[in-house]
């Protein structure tokens, strides 16, 4: 990501989820950021983040991963595709997505979300949320606690 804001609202995701976050290759901002560390309120803690100098370093690092790769210059939709645990959800940066040839290389696995042809892309902190808790429901919200909630009677 570019937008500290953006990586600190998809980091209180990634804690709300248990989900890793992994940031790669240069970042538009500092991980001190103070508006970064904002959005992300006093969920830094429960985050496991992962930090790769490069893309390459990052799929090396995970070989076997099943990667879906988020994009608008595909048809496939992110809910018509399944998610098996531990599947990494792969999203570019703010102004440029992630790259064409990535993409041309990882077609089968390359999704979108569905939106209007006059929008061009999603705020990323919301792509992610949305991805993310789809991939989860497929799973049926494995490992979400629901203890806390009022109850009936």
């Amino acid at each position: 990501p570019e937008i500290p804001q953006n990586t600190g609202n998809i980091a209180r995701t990634c804690a709300a989820t248990g989900s890793h976050l992994h940031l790669v290759g240069k970042l538009g901002f500092s991980l001190e950021d103070k508006y970064m560390k904002r959005a992300g309120l006093d969920y830094w803690p429960l985050v496991d983040v992962h930090r790769h100098q490069t893309l390459e370093e990052y799929l090396a690092a995970y070989p076997d991963a099943q990667r879906y790769y988020l994009t608008t210059k595909v048809a496939s939709s992110y809910a018509d595709v399944a998610k098996p645990k531990d599947a990494h959800l792969v999203f570019g940066k703010e102004t440029a997505g992630l790259p064409v040839s990535l993409l041309r290389d990882h077609l089968p696995r390359a999704i979108r979300i569905p939106m209007i042809d006059a929008a061009r892309s999603l705020n990323l902190s919301n792509a992610v949320a949305i991805v993310c808790y789809e991939a989860l429901r497929q799973q049926g919200f494995a490992g979400l606690q629901s203890a806390g909630l009022l109850k009936e009677g």
